[in-house]
């Protein structure tokens, strides 16, 4: 499937949805199949891969609203007397912000196995 037939497949998912959301999830999805584009050639691949990409899009969203909720609380607080869950919350930001870098750029992070 290429880009066109993959966007035209999407967007009869998410009819209405701009053009940019349409291109988050073809990005999304290419990145999750890789090389392997074939695998969005059949319902029943393209339905696997469309449910992986919306579970990967739902929990960063999740992840990145949970950590920005918390960097506004901490940004309200004085950086001198940051006690260490204040340093752990800024930790969990960058591992966020990551994870949504490798969601969208389909690069695997030098530290993929640190928990």
């Amino acid at each position: 499937m290429n880009c066109v037939q993959l966007a035209k497949r999407v967007e009869s998912l998410l009819p209405g949805a701009p053009q940019a959301e349409i291109a988050r999830w073809c990005t999304v999805i290419y990145n999750i199949v890789g090389s392997n584009s074939d695998r969005l050639d059949t319902e029943s691949g393209f339905a696997a891969i469309w449910n992986e990409a919306n579970l990967r899009l739902h929990a960063a969203i999740d992840q990145h609203d949970a950590t920005k909720s918390e960097l506004e609380n901490l940004a309200r607080s004085d950086p001198r007397k940051f006690s260490p869950d204040q340093i752990w919350i800024l930790v969990r930001a960058l591992k966020v912000q990551d994870q949504l870098l490798q969601l969208y750029s389909n690069r695997k992070s030098e530290n993929a196995n640190c928990s």
